[in-house]
């Protein structure tokens, strides 16, 4: 596929690059760094975008052309935002409230043109189910690591995935990059992906 500007994402995220790769994305990898804090009072939707478009605009700033690509994804549930666990304990404490409950995944995704500025932004949320779990269930899931980097303590694309009853939504949402608002936003680029 060609594009018309180089692609930048901007995230250290192997999950997104693993989804980029899968569909044939000629890209660049630059991890952004920013500071994740948001004003209190944002909604969910409100959060996800602002910090796509922060660490676009972050990688964006230091390159003179390309596409630079940001996303980001929090877990809500009751109106409280679980991000990623500090410790063992936090991610216990987490997957504990998640089970026998639904819970919503926004993502958020942003592209900036580098040599131009002009910024596109959207996001999407997916409705979650996480089935009843025994604490020796949740203890086990810890124990393999595959929580500790991950907003809502658990991923959907790994072992994580037994955890989960169902969802009603996209599953690339929960994954971390909605690759159908993905290839939207990049259209309104010229990339077009199909």
């Amino acid at each position: 596929m060609q594009t018309p500007l180089p692609i930048i994402l901007a995230s250290s995220s192997p999950r997104r690059r693993e989804l980029l790769q899968a569909i044939g994305m000629p890209f660049t990898v630059m991890t952004s760094d920013v500071d994740e804090e948001t004003s209190p009072g944002l909604s969910p939707a409100e959060i996800v975008e602002s910090l796509a478009l922060r660490k676009a605009r972050a990688v964006a700033g230091k390159e003179k052309e390309g596409l630079v690509l940001g996303a980001d994804t929090i877990v809500v549930l009751d109106g409280r935002v679980l991000g990623k666990p500090k410790d063992e304990e936090d991610a216990f404490r987490t997957l504990q409230a998640l089970q026998g409950r639904e819970h919503t995944v926004y993502s958020g995704v942003a592209l900036v043109d580098a040599a131009t500025g002009r910024e596109e932004v959207a996001h999407c949320s997916t409705l979650v189910r996480i089935r009843p779990l025994a604490e020796r269930e949740i203890r086990a899931y810890i124990a393999t690591g595959e929580p500790m980097d991950k907003a809502g303590s658990y991923a959907i694309q790994g072992l994580g995935a037994t955890i989960v009853e169902g969802i009603e939504g996209d599953y690339f949402t929960v994954v971390g990059l909605p690759l159908h608002l993905t290839a939207a936003l990049l259209s309104r680029f010229g990339v077009h992906l199909l």
